[in-house]
């Protein structure tokens, strides 16, 4: 391996042909009960010196590279001067380099200004990964997510006006059988006041060794949805959403039982249509054994 990192490292399904640059390690907030990502981890900041000798590494060896991703969980909790000299590192070693990402936690958001953000923006950084998980109020308290519907709104706001363009996540099952509703109704209001530029679903998949955790955070018995379960959400959930602009919209991540691809408002028919089908027993879903994060 041409770079040692430090593992476990994780990265978006579509970065899987990106040079992946480990900038922080482990995550600042780490306390999601739903997340078993970087429990192993301390989060630090890594030196801006290490960093630009690895970048130096890879182009000597593949100066080719057109995309990068900023790792861990919490690259945009470092200084605005640290990335922007990753950034300028990057550029200066990739001259084919066409866009830089990273994940975002709704801390990372707020405690940036827009102009902070739009600095980066300048600087390469081009697409953010956002876990929004859930619009209900309620819901997040349970998972200890650390924000608010309120405070998620307002610094994907932030991103929007700084330039960024942004990929969110919401984790279909999270309500479990007696939350269902309200999380999904929750999401959509809160995504239909948002001008995201990609949404994508999830399911629910705890950790063995975060079990325990989740329930007990969740503050009453947990009773799982089934698969049928899901992909009535899934319909709610489009059904629901009417974005302020078009929405690309994916349910293909590895752990959903049925994956969709589409545009809304323009292919809700089409994607409603895909679901009627699979619970009437027409479309083959994913086998629970080829399912994971």
């Amino acid at each position: 391996m041409l770079i040692d990192y430090d593992m476990p490292l994780w990265r978006p399904p579509s970065e899987a042909d990106s040079f992946i640059v480990q900038a922080t390690l482990g995550c600042s907030f780490n306390r999601c009960s739903f997340c078993a990502m970087y429990r192993t981890k301390s989060f630090v900041i890594r030196p801006l010196a290490q960093v630009q000798a690895e970048i130096q590494a890879m182009a000597r060896a593949h100066s080719g590279v057109s995309r990068v991703f900023l790792a861990d969980g919490d690259a945009l909790a470092s200084p605005v001067e640290h990335l922007s000299a990753i950034l300028q590192a990057l550029r200066a070693a990739f001259p084919r380099l066409e866009r830089v990402s990273s994940y975002a936690l709704p801390a990372n958001l707020l405690k940036k200004s827009v102009e902070e953000l739009r600095q980066l923006r300048d600087g390469g950084l081009a697409l953010l990964y956002y876990g929004i998980e859930t619009g209900s109020a309620d819901l997040l308290k349970r998972i200890t997510k650390g924000a608010t519907p309120e405070a998620m709104a307002a610094g994907l706001d932030k991103a929007k006006a700084a330039g960024l363009k942004v990929s969110a996540t919401v984790i279909l099952g999270l309500g479990g059988r007696a939350y269902w509703r309200e999380h999904i109704d929750g999401t959509a209001d809160l995504v239909n006041r948002l001008e995201l530029d990609y949404l994508s679903t999830l399911q629910l998949m705890i950790d063995p060794s975060l079990r325990e955790e989740f329930e007990r955070k969740f503050r009453e018995p947990f009773q799982p949805q089934d698969d049928r379960a899901l992909l009535l959400e899934q319909a709610r959930l489009i059904e629901r959403l009417d974005p302020p602009a078009p929405l690309v919209f994916r349910s293909n991540h590895a752990s959903n039982a049925l994956a969709l691809a589409g545009v809304l408002p323009r292919d809700r028919a089409a994607l409603l249509a895909q679901l009627e089908l699979a619970l009437a027993g027409g479309a083959r879903l994913r086998p629970e054994w080829l399912r994971g994060y």
